[in-house]
């Protein structure tokens, strides 16, 4: 079976495609990646296991116009439809890939089958306006006729696509890291000189607004004997710069590869996870990051949003902040977490055995091995 794994990004360190398509490609499925071309990136790549080809160009960093990223998207439709019509599956990663999949149905390949993999609840992402939530509703739900499977990130995201378009529950799989024994490295201590006595707030992702990055930084001034490190990649980058010059505790750290990632992971001592509630996308998601801060050990700090809190509090692995404006809410809680982080490590190896993924790779074959089955 031939599958084209589709994304509209440049697929440089998407750690859930990366995982999905080489599980799929040691399983012995034929999988090529269908990618956006970008700045240092290349049209046809081999990467382990699979495939990756590049369709249409498009300069994030210089070619910012909505014109521009118009005419690429449709250069990538094209280009991308025409490449996959003899493929037997398409694998769409979030709704903006869809549109291949329906051209290639329509006009090239009324047999192929499609998968709609949506990594977040793709109408209800931050920052839409609600004329962009009402058209991509309606966008989805038409696009939807045309999928043969669905998956999603979590229960609650699942529950609500059933809620909108009465629509058989998609399978939920959980973007975790693999199960590894990392021995606890010290890179961030070696690399910054962090006093040894020092605990390690690590904040490890996208460098956006919203995400509690600069809060965090005005929660823990003033506090001894703690150590802040943003590592990652995006538009606060700067900000987050200039800061480290003048706070003599705050760290920051270019993103690194995901072959590597953990170790990097493993050298804090508290994960964080403070994102405010922008959105229901957000609130009803689990982020990644929280998985790999938990595949090394680290017990987490959360903000309130609804299934992040549940999970911590159901699986007694971190802390909860509801409001990370709160100063006062945040002493509180402060003196507990430096006192009592060490004693979730019991709970964090449970929730290693669960969500790692070994498992959630299980649930993606078992869709495939349908998918085959259906004529």
């Amino acid at each position: 079976m031939k599958i084209a794994n589709l994304t509209f990004d440049s697929f440089q360190n998407d750690n859930r495609i990366i995982k999905e398509s080489s599980s799929l490609a040691q399983y012995g499925y034929h999988v090529e990646v269908i990618a956006h071309l970008d700045r240092y990136t290349e049209d046809n790549e081999l990467e382990n296991n699979y495939k990756i080809r590049r369709f249409s160009y498009l300069d994030r960093d210089e070619y910012n116009s909505t014109l521009t990223k118009i005419v690429a998207y449709i250069k990538y439709i094209y280009s991308s439809a025409k490449y996959c019509k003899n493929f037997d599956v398409i694998h769409c990663n979030d709704l903006n890939t869809l549109p291949v999949a329906f051209i290639v149905k329509q006009f090239y390949n009324r047999a192929i089958k499609v998968v709609y993999d949506a990594h977040e609840y793709e109408t209800e992402r931050h920052n839409q306006s609600k004329f962009i939530k009402r058209s991509s509703k309606i966008i989805e739900k038409f696009f939807l006729k045309y999928v043969n499977s669905m998956i999603t990130v979590s229960e609650p995201i699942a529950k609500e696509y059933v809620k909108l378009y009465q629509i058989e529950k998609p399978t939920v799989i959980y973007n975790t890291p693999h199960r590894v024994n990392i021995e606890k490295k010290d890179i961030f201590r070696e690399k910054f000189n962090i006093p040894k006595e020092h605990i390690i707030f690590l904040y490890q992702g996208g460098l956006q607004p919203r995400r509690g990055i600069l809060e965090f930084i005005d929660l823990i001034r003033g506090k001894e004997g703690v150590s802040y490190v943003i590592m990652g990649f995006g538009e606060l980058k700067d900000n987050i710069l200039e800061i480290t010059k003048r706070e003599k505790n705050i760290y920051f750290h270019d993103a690194v590869l995901p072959n590597i990632l953990l170790q990097y992971t493993s050298s804090a001592d508290i994960g964080l996870c403070i994102e405010e509630n922008r959105c229901k996308s957000w609130n009803l998601g689990l982020p990644n990051k929280m998985f790999e801060y938990y595949m090394v050990g680290l017990p987490i700090l959360v903000s309130g949003l609804l299934e992040l809190k549940r999970f911590v509090v159901d699986n007694k692995t971190g802390f909860v902040i509801e409001d990370i404006f709160n100063q006062e809410e945040f002493d509180r809680v402060f003196p507990l977490i430096i006192s009592t982080y060490r004693d979730k490590k019991e709970s964090i190896k449970r929730v290693q055995e669960i969500y790692n993924w070994g498992n959630e790779e299980k649930k993606l074959l078992n869709l495939y091995k349908k998918l085959e089955e259906v004529s």
